[in-house]
């Protein structure tokens, strides 16, 4: 009952994706400029993978949910569409996804948990029936075209491809080469210039974003004082502006501090982009008397002593 040869095979879905290691948000690093190109490039690939050919499924946009990524996707032809599902049944999607993430973000694992959609669909509880996730594909038309980001995404991968050369094609390097564009950052609390060194007890120190070992630690240790700290950061940050220090206290109160604490300064990292920076947090430390974290995150402990 499809109609004539003529017309094209055109379907659309959702692709969700939540990383289930509390380290690594997807969002947040697909919201970062730096981190986006990389991310990026993990999808194109392993959806390259799945289908067997670059152009067997399109991306029209990547949404950040916390805690999901979820990208809509665009199917040209059934064909495509057939062998994406199988690849997705199987899990090697899945695989694949978490592979090529490893590599771009050259970090450990990165475990995930995957979930397809078609409109109100949800077509991961009925993969062992093949024709019919792709008659709900099919009926979901795309609603729009690419997003323009895409569009400068790809150019920029584009151009990465055509100028890697073969002999350094090492993972770390992939990302450096690959700015985006250049977007202005939504205006933030503090319209200085981030510093590129900061003194902390005399010394002098490079001044960096928040890695994810930072955020880890501050979350292990800085235990009870997370609000106090929150409230330093909230005076140049609007997305910890009051209520959402308590209401963050609230949300993860059965989880405990150290979730409590993981959240509030992923907000500040999420909102503060490239200017989520070492010092900044440092400073905030300095201010509630959290001296020794500070010494730890700027790597001043001798191994010994961070058991």
């Amino acid at each position: 009952n499809m109609a004539g040869s003529s017309t094209p095979w055109i379907g659309s879905a959702y692709l969700f994706l939540q990383s289930t290691c509390k380290t690594i948000a997807l969002p947040a690093l697909y919201e970062s400029s730096q981190k986006k190109p990389c991310v990026f490039k993990a999808l194109k690939l392993a959806l390259a993978d799945s289908t067997g050919s670059v152009n067997g499924v399109d991306m029209l946009k990547v949404h950040c949910s916390h805690p999901h990524l979820i990208v809509q996707l665009k199917f040209c032809k059934r064909e495509n569409c057939r062998r994406f599902l199988r690849s997705y049944r199987e899990g090697a999607l899945q695989k694949s996804l978490q592979s090529h993430l490893q590599l771009s973000l050259a970090t450990t694992t990165v475990p995930l948990e995957v979930e397809l959609k078609a409109g109100s669909e949800h077509l991961d509880e009925m993969l062992k029936d093949e024709d019919r996730c792709l008659e709900c594909i099919y009926r979901e038309k795309p609603d729009r075209l690419p997003d323009e980001e895409i569009t400068e995404l790809e150019e920029c991968l584009k151009s990465l491809m055509l100028h890697q050369n073969t002999n350094n094609n090492v993972a770390g390097k992939d990302c450096s080469s690959l700015k985006p564009p250049s977007r202005p950052y939504p205006p933030t609390g503090s319209s200085l210039p981030t510093q590129l060194t900061f003194i902390f007890q005399g010394q002098q120190f490079d001044n960096r974003t928040i890695t994810p070992d930072d955020h880890q630690k501050f979350a292990k240790s800085v235990s009870k004082k997370w609000k106090q700290v929150g409230r330093s950061l909230q005076k140049s940050c609007r997305a910890l502006r009051d209520p959402v220090i308590d209401n963050l206290a609230l949300e993860y109160d059965r989880e405990g501090l150290y979730e409590q604490a993981y959240q509030m300064l992923l907000r500040f990292i999420q909102s503060e982009g490239k200017k989520a920076t070492i010092a900044r947090l440092i400073t905030a430390l300095e201010e509630n008397g959290l001296v020794s974290l500070a010494e730890e995150l700027l790597g001043l402990h001798s191994s010994e002593d961070c058991s």
